[in-house]
Order: C-alpha cells, then sequence, then structure tokens
C-alpha cells in the first residue's frame, strides 16, 4: 500500500464516526424542535380561550396528548367541556 491509500484508510476511518455522531445530533436536534412546535398553547392560553367560548368559571383542566380538556361552571349555573387544541388553540368541542 502507498502512503496515499494508507492515509485515505486512516482518514475514512477516523472521520466515519463524527459523521454518525453529527447526523445523530442533527436527528435529535429536529426531534426537539418538532417536540416543541407541537405545544404551542400554554395553560393559560388554552382557559383564554375556552372562556371566550362559555363565560364562566375554570372548575378543572387537564392535558392529555395535545388536547386541553377544560371543565367551566357557566354563568347560569350548567358545566361545559370545552377541548382545546394545544397546537393551534382551536376549540375541538364545547357543550
Amino acid at each position: 500500500m502507498n502512503r496515499l491509500q494508507k492515509f485515505l484508510i486512516t482518514f475514512l476511518i477516523t472521520s466515519l464516526p463524527v459523521n454518525v455522531m453529527a447526523e445523530r445530533h442533527d436527528l435529535t436536534e429536529n426531534l426537539y424542535k418538532t417536540g416543541n412546535q407541537q405545544a404551542n398553547i400554554s395553560q393559560q392560553k388554552a382557559i383564554s380561550i375556552a372562556q371566550r367560548h362559555i363565560k364562566g368559571r375554570v372548575l378543572d383542566i387537564r392535558r392529555s396528548d395535545n388536547i386541553y380538556r377544560i371543565k367551566i361552571l357557566s354563568d347560569q349555573g350548567s358545566i361545559h367541556v370545552v377541548k382545546v387544541s394545544a397546537i393551534d388553540g382551536k376549540i375541538k368541542t364545547g357543550h
């Protein structure tokens, strides 16, 4: 083997782990960004959106996956459950 071949083999062997680690880092960073983009609406914002839909006092709020479930006691005395998307703040259901 000549010097160039030895150099190329050594270079390829030593640079491969760096490339793999860089790709793994990029993948992890993309997954992190995607995860953060999915939860754009805070709990307080979800409550505000639900109270614009049903006037009243919030009794309970829970989050499951990307949906906030907000229980509201209306000014008329009835209980309503409003579901708000944690991604975009759109009301999914409300009665």
